[in-house]
């Protein structure tokens, strides 16, 4: 798999404050990366640096092989780190238009890439009449027309409505189902859970995890149980080996598991200590709660 974006060990200071501190990871080809954290965690900065419109203060970063130039990477890149800014009395194929010009690229693309972000019917619609969210659309199709190699996005459901967050995400899942690698920087769980394959989580400036998505602290997820017999049932669970804490709330017992172990495996187990469980669903931690796992020790 090749690597699209490297960064080494970037710092950016602004006077007294740093807002990137010693942040290091790797972007590869085909997938989809959120760099998840609260505002002010250094999300925008950091997107801000490696394309160039930020100087970094200490550290580096390459795209591709290493050997091209930023100017150069820079043309295989699409990027939208600001609100949708288009001409509002042009159409949105007459703005498109004026992109392909400024980014020096053929304009064949723009009725394939309106059709892609679902406003070919609009095309000759005035920037002016477009919602937020249509907005936003035709400024992922505009960042599109040069098929640029990677996608970066700085909050791109931000401000919007439910439908509209929806329609992005969809578009994101789609792009990337057509090998474009993407970047994005959100402040929601909800989001990078939904449509990230890995994450870089930021808090004050510095990385606390990276990896994948489903990787995180290496969850095997947990066990909520119920059984008629529920003393037998919590003392079997604390002495085997497989799991970690047992929690209990109204005759629910939820079970955290430290290795896999699968349901039917579990109930088998149960049954041969003549204890029948009544209720048996296996979870996967949600990102939300590994990520309030992982930062219980990093709090203000």
């Amino acid at each position: 798999m090749s690597t699209i974006l490297t960064v080494n060990n970037l710092t950016k200071k602004f006077g007294y404050l740093t807002a990137v501190k010693n942040l290091s990871f790797t972007i590869e080809k085909g997938n989809v990366y959120g760099i998840l954290g609260p505002n002010g965690s250094g999300k925008s900065t950091t997107l801000g640096i490696v394309l160039n419109v930020v100087n970094r203060t200490m550290g580096d970063f390459f795209w591709f092989d290493g050997h091209t130039s930023t100017h150069n990477a820079l043309k295989k890149v699409g990027a939208i780190i600001e609100r949708p800014n288009f001409y509002p009395y042009m159409t949105a194929v007459q703005n498109l238009k004026l992109v392909c010009k400024i980014k020096e690229v053929e304009e064949d693309k723009i009725e394939e890439k309106l059709e892609l972000v679902g406003l070919l019917d609009r095309k000759n619609s005035k920037f002016q009449t477009y919602s937020l969210g249509m907005k936003q659309r035709l400024a992922i199709a505009s960042a599109l027309l040069n098929d640029p190699e990677i996608l970066i996005l700085d909050e791109p459901t931000n401000g919007l409505d439910p439908q509209g967050i929806h329609q992005i995400r969809q578009i994101i899942k789609k792009i990337a189902a057509d090998g474009t690698t993407i970047l994005l920087a959100s402040h929601l769980l909800d989001e990078v859970e939904k449509v990230c394959s890995h994450v870089v989580i930021l808090r004050k400036g510095e990385k606390l995890y990276s990896g994948r998505v489903d990787g995180m602290l290496a969850s095997h997820g947990f066990f909520e149980l119920k059984s008629e017999n529920t003393l037998g049932l919590r003392v079997y669970l604390e002495k085997h080996a497989s799991f970690g804490s047992i929690k209990v709330e109204n005759d629910l017992i939820t079970a955290i598991l430290k290795e896999d172990m699968d349901a039917s495996e579990l109930n088998q187990a149960l049954i041969a200590e003549d204890i029948i469980l009544s209720h048996l669903v296996k979870r996967k931690e949600s990102l939300e709660e590994q990520f309030l796992t992982l930062t219980k020790n990093q709090v203000n």
